[in-house]
C-alpha cells in the first residue's frame, strides 16, 4: 500500500525547549525502575521489623527495651523512606539553582544506576578524584545518568564504565568511558523504554549549558559549569 501524502510531508523540527523537555521524558522513563528500587529499599526492612515485634509482644514477658529497639529502627526507615520520596520528587521537578558538590553529583548518580547497569552486564568504576567546588545539580543528574545510559545502550555487554573528573578553571569536567571485558552475559533484561541517542544527550546538555564532547563510540566529555569553586 502506498503511503498517504501527509505520511510523505516533512516533519516538523521541535523547538530546543521540547526537545529538551522529551529528552527528559525519556530518561526518566529509563530511570524509573532504579527509582522504584531506591523508593522500596527504605521501605521493605519496616515489614520485617514489624513481625520481629509483634512476636516479642506476644511473648509471655514481653522485653519492651527490644521492642522500644524495634520501634526506633521503624522510625529510621520510615524517616529515611520519606527523604528519598522528596528526592526523587526533585529528579521530576527540579528545584531552581540546586547546587551539589562534585563528589555528592557522582555519589547519587551511580548509586542510582549502578545496580541496574549491573544487571545488564556492566560494571561501573568510580576513578574521580577529590574536586572541591559546586555545580548545578540538574546538570549532573540529567547529563550525566543520560550519558551512562547512552553509552551503555551504544557498546553491547559485558564492558567496563569508567567515570573520570577534572577540575578546570571554569567547570568539572566529567569523561566518561566505556571498555569492553571477557566473560558471558546471559538475557539482560530489556530496556524499559527506548534507546537514549544522541539527540536526547545533545539536547539534554544543551539545556544544562553542559559543553558536550564526543570521542567515537566509547568516550563522552562533560564540561559542566561551576555554581561555585571554593
Amino acid at each position: 500500500m502506498s503511503p498517504t501524502a501527509s505520511s510523505l510531508q516533512p516533519q516538523p523540527v521541535l523547538p530546543a525547549a521540547s526537545r529538551a523537555e522529551a529528552a527528559r521524558y525519556a530518561l526518566l522513563r529509563r530511570l524509573a525502575p532504579s527509582m522504584r528500587h531506591h523508593l522500596v529499599v527504605n521501605l521493605q526492612p519496616i515489614g520485617m521489623i514489624y513481625e520481629v515485634m509483634d512476636r516479642r509482644l506476644r511473648a509471655p514477658q514481653p522485653n519492651f527495651d527490644e521492642v522500644h529497639d524495634g520501634a526506633q529502627k521503624i522510625n529510621g526507615f520510615a524517616r529515611a523512606a520519606l527523604n528519598s520520596c522528596l528526592d526523587v520528587v526533585t529528579w521530576l521537578a527540579p528545584e531552581q539553582d540546586a547546587a551539589s558538590t562534585v563528589a555528592d553529583g557522582v555519589r547519587e548518580c551511580l548509586g542510582l544506576l549502578t545496580t541496574s547497569l549491573a544487571f545488564r552486564g556492566y560494571a561501573v568504576r568510580n576513578d574521580t578524584a577529590p574536586v572541591s567546588g559546586q555545580v548545578h545539580r540538574s546538570a549532573v543528574r540529567n547529563v550525566l545518568t543520560a550519558a551512562m545510559i547512552h553509552l551503555t545502550d551504544l557498546n553491547p555487554a559485558p564492558a567496563e564504565l569508567v567515570l573520570a573528573v577534572e577540575a578546570l578553571p571554569t567547570a568539572a569536567v566529567f569523561t566518561l568511558t566505556v571498555h569492553p571485558t571477557e566473560g558471558e552475559v546471559g538475557d539482560p533484561p530489556e530496556p524499559s523504554y527506548r534507546t537514549l541517542d544522541a539527540f536526547d544527550l545533545d539536547a539534554l546538555a544543551r539545556a544544562e549549558s553542559v559543553e558536550l564532547t564526543r570521542d567515537g563510540k566509547q568516550r563522552l566529555t562533560m564540561a559542566i559549569p561551576w555554581v561555585a569553586r571554593s
